[in-house]
């Protein structure tokens, strides 16, 4: 630890790295290992950590350490980005201060490269968000994770005449970037995603098809819609990572055609399942009951004021 206020300990005969990307399935199988404790399900996939450590902007050395019992990854932390941090504890780990030591990690952490905030998803109610309560952390937003169980009737939403629903091609892609950054900027305070990080991290997913970015054109042929579809290694869940339409092309329902459409192709190739999850910044939370959707998990975002 860097920081001289009282800063904690690790418990004796523990060990801390940065992670490399050869680590993906530690921190994955360490990430399952509490969701699963938690929740009662696994929500988090191998392939979205070797999706978001193929951004060529992101310093996965050093913005990440790794606390190790012997050989066995116990404890991670991440920083991605200004201020989005991720964090585990092995449940058969707690309750030894390794939670309390990442925190205070994260936050000289974040200091170090003038953060003014550092904030991190937990479930709602869960060992995380009591921690993180009792470390000062307090709540930005509140998110949910919702699904169309198999077997949902997937509601029929008509395209309006002059647009097309088809899958993106490479010269779309620019333009699909533009949207999806467009939209969720209205409402996300972070730097804009570059396309390099967007392209990147899109093909650099494991399994990763072309039919997996969908968008809606005009009449014109100009992209106005996207949606991004993962598919779990299982090939049972499909999860639409992003959903976005550009705002002077809203009120025309292509958000709903977007999602339907989702789940007829991921339906289509195997999947009996359909997620996405949304927070309380962006007021979609009825779009998405609209189309038979219901929460499945509450999350709440803790963040810790650095400046």
């Amino acid at each position: 630890m860097t920081s001289t206020d009282n800063a904690p300990a690790l418990p004796a005969g523990l060990t801390t790295r940065p992670l490399t990307r050869g680590d993906s399935g530690a921190v994955f199988a360490l990430m399952a290992a509490q969701e699963l404790e938690d929740l009662g399900s696994v929500e988090i996939e191998e392939a979205d950590l070797v999706s978001d450590w193929a951004r060529p902007s992101h310093d996965l050395a050093a913005r990440s350490v790794a606390v190790l019992d012997g050989d066995l990854m116990v404890g991670y932390a991440e920083l991605s980005g200004v201020d989005r941090a991720d964090t585990s504890v092995l449940p058969s780990h707690r309750g030894r201060g390794i939670g309390t030591w990442l925190a205070w990690w994260l936050r000289d952490l974040g200091r170090r490269l003038g953060s003014p905030v550092v904030g991190m998803p937990v479930p709602e109610g869960g060992p995380g968000d009591r921690l993180l309560t009792e470390l000062g952390y307090e709540v930005r937003w509140t998110s949910w994770v919702l699904q169309l169980p198999a077997g949902t009737e997937i509601a029929e939403r008509d395209l309006p005449e002059g647009y097309a629903v088809r899958t993106a091609t490479e010269g779309d892609l620019r333009a699909a970037h533009d949207v999806l950054e467009d939209a969720f900027l209205e409402w996300s305070v972070r730097e804009r995603e570059s396309f390099e990080d967007f392209h990147a991290a899109l093909v650099g997913r494991p399994g990763f098809e072309p039919w997996n970015l969908r968008v809606v054109a005009d009449d014109s042929g100009a992209v106005v819609g996207v949606a991004l579809i993962h598919v779990s290694a299982e090939g049972e869940v499909a999860y639409v990572g992003r959903l976005a339409v550009r705002r002077d092309q809203r009120g025309r329902g292509l958000a709903q055609v977007l999602l339907v459409d989702a789940f007829r192709l991921a339906r289509a190739h195997g999947a009996t399942v359909s997620e996405l999850s949304t927070d309380s910044r962006t007021g979609a939370l009825g779009l998405y009951e609209k189309v038979g959707m219901r929460p499945t998990s509450t999350w709440v975002n803790r963040a810790l004021r650095l400046a």
